[in-house]
């Protein structure tokens, strides 16, 4: 299928996609909770869910410190969410061989994430995946979200590839509809602490995979 589609190039978003990582982003709060010797609240994951650092570290500290001050706890939090990708965050089953395969094929790699770029290429050269890409994406370095495919046509442009000749790997169903509405070739990947809405991601792509394992032989790769 790969090459009926003259796939010449792979975006892969990372988070989800690549690293194992989605959980930290549901967990974050309650961790730093019990960190400092507190009890979460039922449903604090979805409370945060929404809301940006800044916003979620305020919750925080009116919650449950009030004797501490908004920047402190947002430090905190990004010192946890660091150490969680530098030493603990694994890869995603079946990353490394499908990687593998795509290079031995002369498919070309880039990725694309809303993650900070110093967390996840740390967290991809410890998995042994950091190799493979020739350059990473990052949303706040381009400035726009992944509403617009504005990171995916950068990554696009550095393969030196159109659109068409592209294939965009994506968790998310609204990153993954971007992507389609914009002309790529789009895999949709199955995360279990991630998109909730697993039949529209189903729907939208391409291709819809539970694991990476099964794109070696959707794709007919060695």
């Amino acid at each position: 299928m790969i090459v009926e589609k003259n796939i010449k190039g792979v975006i892969f978003d990372i988070d989800g996609v690549l690293l194992d990582s989605m959980r930290i982003w549901k967990d974050l709060g309650a961790r730093y909770v019990e960190s400092r010797g507190g009890e979460p609240e039922d449903g604090l994951a979805g409370i945060l869910f929404s809301m940006s650092m800044e916003q979620g570290a305020e919750y925080l500290r009116d919650h449950y410190f009030p004797g501490m001050t908004q920047k402190e706890i947002g430090e905190e939090l990004q010192n946890m969410l660091r150490d969680f990708y530098c030493f603990e965050v694994k890869a995603k089953k079946g990353a490394a061989d499908l990687m593998q395969a795509f290079a031995a094929a002369g498919i070309r790699m880039t990725a694309a994430t809303s993650s900070p770029r110093g967390h996840v290429e740390r967290a991809l050269d410890r998995n042994g995946l950091l190799g493979f890409i020739e350059k990473i994406f990052t949303n706040a370095e381009v400035g726009s979200s992944k509403h617009s495919p504005e990171i995916y046509d950068l990554a696009a442009e550095s393969m030196g590839l159109r659109r068409e000749e592209v294939c965009v790997l994506e968790d998310s169903l609204y990153a993954l509809r971007t992507a389609a509405e914009a002309g790529y070739f789009t895999v949709g990947v199955c995360d279990e602490e991630g998109e909730p809405d697993q039949k529209g991601l189903e729907e939208t792509a391409d291709i819809y995979v539970k694991n990476l394992s099964e794109l070696k032989r959707i794709f007919e790769l060695k």
